[in-house]
């Protein structure tokens, strides 16, 4: 296709989306990480550039894909000052897909127009397989003009799309999405750590949780590996720490009170200033099972189901 598309963060999703967008026919003509040894190497397997610097990387999409972990990484790629993705980038449309605060999503939007290009946000619920197959469930927040513009590209990365409203309105959503869902994971390792510590079947345990109102989609995805201590990550500690720290920022602007939000984001924080924090979600059952504790599990012997965040669909970031 005659769009020109940069990705900027090709860790294992931002790597998958442009797979799947250079195999459905779109020109991929860059791709940039911190770690330039990763994008080179994607770079050679797409046949596109690597650019070292931000503004090269403008300067040959006409749409750019950012996938980078927080608040502090995205605007330093839209940094008013130094390199930056806003040079040269009269005409560009940027598509912001990382959990990231609302306000940095406005912010974005903001120095975006300043220079005369749009801004999408396009919040992921799902996994680095669906990525990859193009199945992903996308929450887009922004200008209708802008969001209409993007909807080629997210077209062929997911399945459904939900458009919730203007720049950090669909961030809002990925954040209360990524708070429940991180509250019923911890919630269910307390139930299987009691169950645990009673003497009880885990099997049988979850088996009953799922025929009664204890199911949840995280008893699906989480309940074997926590019993199994299975812990190779689909959506890490760190992320869920961060992710319940931007729905608490919310809810205090808001003057909401969010205990249960506010324990869960305790017990994940606890997990990364345990040195747990690369280790799936599921680990925080490492905090709860009698016996066990805030130490490293035993490595996974191999791949599990996708992490999910709302009914049918997984997590990312």
């Amino acid at each position: 296709m005659s769009i020109r598309i940069a990705c900027v963060g090709v860790g294992r999703m931002g790597a998958n989306m442009a797979r799947r967008l250079k195999e459905t026919g779109f020109t991929v003509t860059a791709v940039h990480d911190v770690r330039h040894k990763q994008a080179l190497a994607l770079a050679a397997e797409l046949g596109c550039e690597a650019p070292r610097k931000l503004s090269a990387v403008t300067a040959v999409a006409d749409v750019i894909i950012t996938v980078v972990t927080d608040d502090a990484a995205m605007e330093s790629l839209f940094a008013t000052r130094g390199d930056s993705l806003l040079k040269g980038a009269t005409g560009r449309l940027f598509i912001n897909c990382a959990t990231v605060s609302p306000a940095t999503h406005v912010l974005v939007e903001t120095r975006a127009k300043s220079v005369g290009a749009q801004s999408v946000e396009a919040c992921m619920a799902s996994s680095i397989t669906q990525a990859r197959q193009g199945t992903l469930y996308l929450m887009i927040g922004g200008e209708q003009a802008a969001c209409d513009r993007a909807e080629p590209v997210l077209a062929v990365l997911s399945t459904s799309r939900r458009r919730i409203g203007p720049a950090g309105t669909a961030a809002q959503v990925k954040a209360l999405v990524n708070m429940v869902m991180n509250i019923n994971t911890a919630g269910l390792a307390e139930g299987l750590g009691l169950g645990a510590a009673l003497g009880l079947d885990l099997a049988m345990l979850r088996e009953v949780f799922s025929q009664t109102g204890a199911n949840s989609r995280v008893l699906e995805t989480d309940g074997e590996d926590m019993q199994k201590r299975d812990h190779a990550c689909f959506f890490s500690a760190a992320h869920a720490a961060k992710d319940s720290g931007i729905a608490v920022g919310l809810a205090k602007q808001a003057k909401v009170k969010l205990p249960l939000a506010l324990a869960a984001l305790g017990q994940y924080t606890r997990m990364v200033t345990s040195g747990l924090g690369e280790l799936d979600k599921s680990g925080v059952a490492e905090l709860t099972f009698p016996g066990r504790g805030p130490q490293r599990p035993r490595a996974s012997k191999g791949r599990k189901p996708s992490k999910t965040t709302t009914k049918g669909r997984s997590s990312s970031r």
